[in-house]
């Protein structure tokens, strides 16, 4: 979204008025390709590749303005959140060391950008989610202060009219409610172009189609979100939900995300898409300045830019996207690959674009016309089921086949790939080593997703889980320093991280977040059940909101069963009768107060547990052992060191 002059909460008249030249730009692309005008017969490529800042602590540092400013290339710019950067890499022609030359293109401005970041006490992570990530690094005091960016929220919020509830499945669950646009700053993307002949799009985008699957499926990176493990590329999830404008209702509304694969094929023109996404999803944006008119451009012979047309489809967020562009006074059309993550490492970002370049080039002639072969309805649930399970995916292939997409990989589509890329003469040692990653890759079954899975996996029951995410992260960093594939990456291990001191930094990082909480109504024989079966001290209290309004501790039972009372043992006392109540005596902290601090509140208070709040919830509990816990391994550490 690089338009800076739009207008944030634009009046009805100004959307009208932005709707009138997004119509006119739709009829002017039509009259240049009725008349011809798009560029044919020219095979480029390009990347997009973003990039995440993290501090020392290998916590996002928002620094970008700061960066870009001392970097001082044009070539880079700002994202959503001031964490992140992006790097725009410049046309290349399919041919000859065009790959070597994106590898090389891409690792020597990252090589500039690294020295600068280290300068500020910084480093570069490329992932697809970063998996030191916490719930309070995506709020609006995250966000790059630009109004674009400002403006871009509060439609998406005016829209949704309600928070965004966040609902993911796999081998743990996350459910989480959020209030802005930030949660698609949990993102991070390699993305890269196709020019197609406007009398090919459609076939190539189809083809697009198709292989978004088995692509995702080699390339998954984003397997963590908060600590969970969700689908083996849950940015496919998060994106779709993050800017998702839809509402519940109690009847069923056949609406589409802002985020989507498609409902169908396209027939014959990229002005499918446009119309389509005009037709289905409001204008969000103005622009301060109206856009030029398209047809006095056409008049004097100049390619119009179509600047409505490009700000409305910036909004609208299709995992390959349809573009328009001019190249050297010339407009041409271009599908855009948002499918992959950034990383593992630039060789590996290379590779799969190798692998998905190839097989552009050579699919439209060996498959021909697939809307023929296989229903649009299975493509896309192929395309959830590889960010689901990655290469241990089952999908549906053309003639009603299903194929395990690792063998569907090897068998036929890695052969593929390198028949395209030799139809336009890629360098033969160039397509061996990019598509010899992805064979090496898939045969060993080890994507970034499955890296970092088994390297939890290993280092279970070692350190806190923020030590865990926190090896992860330096280890990444490691191995992308020395380009190595992931393929060859060993499994990261825990004194790799952070330092002790940076990994109890504050409440959050040791704080217990698997906690059993009781209602203020509910029986305190409950409690005394629920201590004694989980061998726990302290049990929090709820109201019918889910907010906190209370904590039963282990103390205070036995002080209440002990003392002489004349009610009968059998009565049927509530919880709230002998909790400490949160608007009496109750002491509470945040996820970002420090573990020195908390510390100290115990001691001062002299209390064992503090409830862990935020905006009235309970997110954890910090409680005495956790501190034993901490002591223990800082006494091991100094007996080893």
């Amino acid at each position: 979204m690089g338009e800076q002059s739009v207008s944030g909460n634009p009046k009805p008249e100004q959307l009208r008025h932005f709707m009138k030249c997004l119509l006119n730009d739709v009829w002017a692309l039509e009259t240049m390709l009725r008349r011809g005008m798009v560029e044919t017969n020219r095979r480029r490529i390009g990347a997009e590749q973003e990039i995440v800042l993290v501090e020392d602590s290998y916590r996002p540092a928002l620094i970008n303005i700061k960066t870009l400013e001392k970097l001082q290339d044009d070539s880079f710019t700002t994202e959503l959140p001031r964490f992140n950067v992006e790097l725009n890499l410049p046309p290349l022609e399919l041919g000859g060391n065009c790959l070597r030359e994106l590898e090389e293109s891409i690792a020597g401005k990252l090589a500039r950008l690294r020295s600068v970041l280290h300068e500020l006490g910084a480093e570069l992570v490329l992932c697809g989610i970063l998996p030191t990530l916490r719930v309070q690094d995506i709020t609006l005091d995250s966000m790059t202060p630009f109004e674009r960016y400002y403006a871009l929220n509060d439609a998406l919020t005016r829209l949704r009219g309600e928070p965004y509830d966040l609902r993911i499945n796999g081998a743990d669950e996350l459910i989480i409610k959020h209030d802005s646009v930030m949660l698609e700053a949990v993102n991070t993307s390699f993305q890269i172009h196709w020019q197609v002949d406007p009398d090919d799009f459609a076939r190539s985008y189809n083809i697009a189609q198709l292989l978004a699957a088995p692509t995702l499926a080699a390339a998954v990176n984003s397997p963590l979100l908060f600590g969970r493990r969700l689908w083996n590329e849950t940015r496919v999830a998060v994106f779709q939900q993050a800017v998702d404008t839809r509402t519940s209702s109690y009847y069923l509304q056949d609406h589409s995300s802002r985020v989507h694969f498609g409902r169908r094929w396209v027939q014959k023109s990229a002005l499918e898409l446009f119309q389509e996404d005009i037709s289905r999803f409001r204008v969000l944006l103005g622009t301060s300045e109206p856009p030029p008119d398209p047809f006095l451009d056409l008049e004097e012979g100049r390619a119009p830019k179509l600047k409505a047309l490009q700000l409305h489809n910036s909004t609208v967020y299709r995992w390959n996207r349809a573009c328009y562009g001019i190249s050297n006074g010339k407009p041409h059309l271009r599908i855009e690959n948002r499918v992959l993550p950034a990383g593992p490492t630039v060789v590996d970002e290379v590779a799969n674009s190798a692998f998905w370049f190839g097989l552009m080039a050579a699919c439209p002639r060996a498959y021909g016309d697939v809307k023929d072969k296989i229903a649009f309805e299975n493509v896309r649930a192929n395309f959830v089921a590889a960010a689901r399970r990655g290469l241990g995916a089952q999908l549906h292939w053309l003639n009603g086949t299903m194929v395990p997409v690792s063998e569907l990989i090897l068998e036929e589509l890695l052969p593929l790939a390198r028949t395209g890329l030799e139809q336009h003469k890629v360098s033969p040692s160039d397509i061996d080593r990019y598509l010899g990653i992805i064979e090496h890759r898939v045969r060993t079954r080890q994507t970034g997703a499955q890296w970092q899975l088994s390297s939890l996996e290993a280092m279970k029951g070692k350190g806190t889980l923020s030590q865990q995410l926190c090896a992860l992260t330096a280890a990444t960093i490691a191995h992308q320093e020395k380009n190595e594939p992931v393929h060859e990456w060993g499994l990261a291990h825990l004194n790799e991280g952070a330092s002790f001191r940076q990994s109890y930094m504050t409440v959050e990082q040791i704080m217990t977040t698997d906690v059993y909480s009781v209602n203020q109504e509910e029986l305190l024989e409950l409690v005394a059940r629920i201590m004694d079966w989980n061998n726990i001290r302290y049990v929090p209290v709820e109201d019918d909101k889910l907010r906190l309004v209370g904590l039963i501790s282990h103390r205070a039972l036995l002080r209440y069963l002990a003392r002489d009372t004349e009610e009968p043992r059998d009565k049927q006392i509530p919880v709230k009768r002998i909790m400490h109540r949160l608007e009496d005596d109750l002491i509470i902290v945040g996820p970002e107060t420090l573990t020195i601090e908390a510390l100290e509140i115990m001691r001062t208070h002299r209390v064992g547990c503090l409830p862990v709040v935020k905006d009235e919830r309970l997110i954890g509990v910090v409680t005495e052992r956790d501190f034993m816990r901490i002591a223990a391994q800082l006494l091991e550490n100094t007996l080893r060191s």
